[in-house]
């Protein structure tokens, strides 16, 4: 199967960067921000531009992983922070990929039942086939791809991160 790369390492470093400062001009007046990435790439790319995030500005950042069932996405969605401390604050959820808009519009429903100061969402890569009326508000990348090819995010230890077609 051949690995058509859209995502360089520094093409990725640079969408991180940019991502960041739209967050930042959209949050500026808030002190503290949730960024809630959906495991597992999700979380790593909620990490990396909370890390940039704090880099360029003075809000304070926190991190919170959400654990969905990608197969079985009304299952209970588990957050690794209680809901008491997102409430009445901006949150921005995050995921590597947009495909069909599942995940994250269930992620979403679970963060409606509580008050929050802004609710943003962010995507490294958005595909354009979308089965549910969501949008990401911050994207790295937009893709019109055929419906049989996979889009694959690639966070490794060795920081030789990539976005790839297959």
């Amino acid at each position: 199967m051949s690995r058509n790369i859209i995502l360089t390492k520094q093409e990725i470093e640079h969408k991180i960067k940019r991502i960041a400062y739209q967050i930042y001009e959209t949050f500026v007046d808030e002190e503290e921000i949730v960024i809630a990435g959906i495991a597992t790439n999700g979380f790593i790319f909620a990490k990396k531009i909370a890390l940039v995030l704090e880099s360029i500005s003075p809000i304070k950042v926190s991190l919170c992983e959400v654990q969905i069932n990608k197969q079985n996405p009304q299952l209970p969605i588990h957050t690794s922070l209680p809901k008491e401390q997102y409430a009445n604050k901006g949150l921005i959820l995050v995921d590597d990929v947009l495909n069909s808009g599942t995940t994250l519009i269930y992620a979403v429903r679970h963060f409606i039942d509580v008050p929050l100061k802004k609710f943003k969402t962010a995507v490294l890569v958005d595909r354009n086939h979308k089965k549910y009326p969501v949008k990401a508000d911050f994207k790295g990348i937009s893709l019109s791809t055929s419906l049989l090819e996979h889009v694959h995010v690639i966070f490794d230890q060795d920081n030789d991160d990539c976005a790839y077609l297959s």
